[in-house]
């Protein structure tokens, strides 16, 4: 992974950019798609070279200023505001956050198996599933292992049928990723992963080019399990306070519909033993 990663951030945001979209006249022939360096510095109020120095890592540390005036000159929303200031290391959360705990204590898996009707798991902000529920192990029985959200997605073969709405589900993941990204940009664990999942998967590799920042909150889910059919499911997660980077994801169905009985149905299944208890063990 290029270690200048602000400068990677800025040049992938500008090119997404047209003069139109911001407002500006375009003059003379555009050599590559996006604004020019040039039009991001006249927008932002800040010197050219300046501006050019960021992009090609020779100034690592604007001030949050010129951040905030960057930001609204490439039309940066909420999330990627947040991941150019980590990046920039004048982010209030601070860097190195990715080094979390992997372990999930004992109350926590005690309330997940407590949600005996949904699907319940604990991830780091890499996309590993740290601990499971047994409604969540069924959930992703599919998957061989079912061990990284990222992985399952883009390499597991299960993902493409799994995923309903696939092209969506791949896109959230990358961007759930980049965000991590900007926590701990050289953390071994997101680097190796990064690396599997661009050395053997295109798709990966155009998403991971965008820059896209996300975190997860909350959405829709169309998925298709092979033993009981389509499932639409909602989700939320939680951060996990005394465990920062661990989100506790819960997913949920309409109540009465054919995704809660399909649900219902899972469960059943798995409770008659088909289930395998070290999945939800730890990792």
């Amino acid at each position: 992974m290029d270690d200048n990663h602000l400068g990677e951030f800025l040049r992938a945001r500008r090119a997404r950019l047209r003069p139109q979209d911001v407002n500006m006249a375009s003059h003379g022939v555009r050599r590559v798609a996006g604004l020019r360096r040039e039009e991001v510095a006249v927008l932002a109020g800040v010197n050219a070279d300046y501006y050019t120095r960021l992009e090609q890592g020779r100034e690592r540390r604007p001030s949050p200023q010129v951040l905030d005036a960057l930001s609204r000159a490439l039309l940066l929303d909420g999330e990627a505001r947040g991941h150019l200031r980590r990046l920039a290391g004048v982010s209030p959360e601070g860097q190195g956050s990715l080094h979390t705990t992997e372990h999930v204590g004992p109350a926590l898996r005690q309330l997940m198996d407590g949600y005996p009707h949904t699907p319940a798991f604990v991830m780091n902000r890499a996309l590993d599933i740290l601990a499971a529920n047994a409604l969540a192990d069924a959930l992703y029985a599919p998957f061989t292992p079912a061990d990284n959200l990222a992985r399952m997605t883009f390499l597991d073969p299960a993902g493409r049928e799994f995923y309903q709405d696939w092209d969506r589900a791949a896109q959230a993941a990358v961007a759930n990723l980049r965000r991590a990204s900007g926590f701990d940009p050289e953390h071994p664990r997101l680097r190796d992963l990064v690396g599997t999942l661009t050395g053997h998967s295109a798709a990966f590799r155009r998403l991971w080019a965008q820059h896209t920042v996300r975190g997860k909150t909350q959405d829709a889910k169309q998925l298709l399990h092979p033993e009981v059919g389509p499932l639409a499911l909602t989700y939320q997660s939680f951060d996990v306070r005394d465990a920062p980077g661990q989100q506790l994801v819960i997913y949920h169905a309409e109540p009465g519909s054919s995704s809660a009985q399909a649900l219902a149905l899972l469960g059943s299944l798995y409770a008659d033993g088909r289930r395998d208890p070290s999945r939800s063990a730890g990792r």
